[in-house]
């Protein structure tokens, strides 16, 4: 029998995907996901790869643990039944297996995506025990209540009484106190609300199946990770479309994220990373449409906002890229265009951050806002710092060449419009010195010139000014 989750050996904590044997170079399953579990027996169809390979490449991309690709084809109805079933053993070798199904390396050759289609109910399990965790994850309010009497020594309040009211928070069993009317039932009202809330008791997680400390910190590892795996599944090509349809998912990832300051931080992490790998498909309004509630793109977005102003790099870059990515669909402009200002005053505050990353997701989200319409290039231009900063990356310049191009480009955009002419002519001597000396983007500069110093509304006659000349 499996241990349970979180019973895996580590010192040091590997890469979130792989496991720290994996990290370490030894072959191992990346079942780190799942807090550590230990590797799953080898499934049927299975080898581990620690040999030297002939092909440079595989050589190249060192040991792994290589899966057949029939093996989630002919185990599919055993995944889902395993991740149902609650069993400690059968829920922990179903999810580091699908860890190791999930899992791929970048360009890597030997493993095929999995496809949730061909798992039927795969999704929705990994889902729901996201939700269950969520069902206990906030502790219950405290509360002065009937407590009856314990016996033994080794009770910590023990003695003989009707009734003892307690507040104290080191009370092992504070959680089962703050039950109100659980033990009795009151049969004096007339109607069934005694029963029914002695008939919920048996079945709440505070009471007579109720979990330890122990059991529901294993809870949350499992529900880390199976977001981890859905995470995984994301980056697939096809299930990311697949994904983006299907409501209980994206239900699931607005809630985690709407519960950030409560909620564990890689779970939020996972469900905003998932989110942005869906981005390109999104479609929130015909999502609402379809659940006859207004109210998911309105969350969706709101909870979106928080991750772009949190002070945690992971989730104010994934936050940004998303944004950046939603709005190249012309359906969820209507969504995100009453936030847009909002959405300029924080990417260009994270334009100022040391940060390479933060600074790439703020520069390709504006460039994805500059191109949807006039207002969009007014805003932007007129946002403080705005240019300012975005002449500052390209001068630096940038580790990244496409992010220099991006902003560039970005810098043109509001060039075209007449009404920012007087907003960038303060930096037309920095224009200039761009256009001479930088051979990537000179002629980017140029044109920026030439629509500075041409006349308003009138972009086709010959400009007077000396760069159009």
């Amino acid at each position: 029998m499996a241990g349970p989750v979180g019973a895996g050996v580590g010192t040091t904590p590997g890469k979130r995907g792989r496991s720290v044997l994996a990290a370490a170079g030894v072959s191992a399953p990346p079942s780190s996901a799942a807090g550590g579990a230990g590797a799953p027996p080898a499934p049927e169809g299975s080898a581990a790869v620690g040999t030297p390979q002939s092909s440079s490449a595989l050589h190249m991309l060192g040991p792994t643990l290589q899966v057949h690709n029939s093996f989630a084809d002919q185990n599919s109805k055993r995944i889902v039944m395993a991740l149902q079933s609650g069993l400690k053993s059968e829920v922990t070798w179903a999810l580091n297996t699908l860890t190791l199904l999930s899992f791929k390396e970048k360009d890597d050759p030997r493993k095929d995506a999995v496809l949730l289609a061909k798992i039927p109910g795969i999704l929705d399990s990994l889902l729901t025990m996201v939700d269950d965790w969520r069902n206990i994850s906030n502790p219950k309010e405290s509360g002065k209540l009937f407590k009856p009497r314990l016996f033994g020594s080794s009770c910590v309040f023990s003695g003989f009484g009707s009734e003892y009211e307690t507040m104290s928070p080191h009370d092992p069993l504070v959680r089962l106190r703050a039950i109100q009317e659980g033990l009795t039932l009151d049969s004096s009202t007339g109607d069934k609300e005694g029963p029914r809330k002695g008939f919920e008791y048996w079945l709440d997680e505070e009471g007579l199946f109720n979990l330890d400390e122990e059991g529901r910190a294993e809870r949350q590892l499992c529900a880390v990770a199976a977001s981890n795996v859905v995470r995984n599944f994301s980056f697939m090509p096809e299930n990311d479309s697949l994904m983006a349809r299907n409501t209980h998912c994206l239900e699931t990832m607005i809630q985690c994220i709407e519960d950030y300051h409560t909620e564990d931080e890689e779970l939020v992490t996972n469900a905003i990373e998932t989110f942005v790998n869906l981005a390109p498909y999104l479609n929130f309004r015909a999502l609402s449409e379809k659940m006859s509630e207004q109210t998911m793109e309105k969350r969706a977005i709101e909870a979106i906002l928080r991750m772009l102003e949190s002070p945690v790099k992971a989730w104010h870059c994934s936050a940004a890229e998303f944004l950046g990515r939603l709005i190249v669909n012309p359906d969820n402009e209507p969504s995100l265009l009453p936030y847009v200002h909002q959405i300029y005053k924080r990417l260009v505050d994270l334009l100022s951050l040391p940060g390479a990353d933060a600074q790439a997701a703020a520069v390709a989200a504006l460039y994805n806002f500059a191109e949807v319409n006039m207002d969009c290039r007014l805003r932007l231009a007129s946002e403080r710092w705005a240019i300012g900063r975005l002449v500052k990356i390209i001068q630096a310049p940038h580790a990244l060449s496409e992010v220099c191009r991006k902003a560039a480009l970005t810098l043109e955009s509001l060039s075209s419009e007449p009404q920012n002419k007087s907003l960038l002519l303060a930096y037309e001597h920095t224009f200039a010195e761009l256009a001479f000396s930088d051979g990537k983007f000179s002629d980017t500069f140029a044109r920026i010139l030439w629509e500075l110093s041409s006349r308003s509304g009138s972009k086709v006659s010959a400009a007077r000014g000396v760069w159009g000349s």
